[in-house]
């Protein structure tokens, strides 16, 4: 019981300040913008991206992944499970360096790749900052954690 305690308290603790606020509302309102997107335009950022790349089943992969983004984006601008939310969004962006800008690397070399992957390198980095410190003061993580303490 003592380690499930720990656990989930990592999963919700975070620093007691409002430095993680900004990255936070940053990840989930762009993560649940572009989940929203991939349902209203599924042949541009949808469907269509998915069977572009190569996915086999490129409508399953398109909708679970629209799906994932829209929860956790609407998780991470409550600050709710912050930390576990961030991990298949980072999951995410590694799938989307892999199959969208690895293939740039190595036909177009690394300036090519580097233009197309700003947002997404931003956007990871900010995920790996999240997964560190946590939703911050303004959270629900924050609120929950506190009357566990309490």
């Amino acid at each position: 019981m003592k380690t499930i305690n720990r656990l989930f308290s990592f999963i919700i603790g975070s620093s007691n300040d409002n430095k993680s606020l900004i990255p936070r509302l940053i990840v989930g309102l762009v993560f649940l913008s572009e989940g929203i997107q991939k349902f209203l335009f599924p042949e541009l950022v949808g469907v269509g991206r998915f069977e572009k790349i190569g996915f086999a089943d490129p409508a399953f992969w398109a909708y679970f992944v629209a799906t994932f983004e829209i929860i956790c984006g609407s998780l991470l601008l409550l600050g709710l499970l912050t930390r576990l939310t961030s991990t298949p969004l980072f999951i995410i962006m590694l799938t989307a360096f892999v199959t969208t800008k690895w293939p740039i690397l190595m036909d177009k070399g690394f300036w090519a790749m580097a233009h197309e992957y700003r947002t997404d390198f931003a956007m990871t980095l900010l995920l790996i900052y999240l997964l560190i410190y946590g939703a911050g003061k303004w959270s629900v993580d924050s609120i929950i954690y506190k009357s566990i303490k309490s």
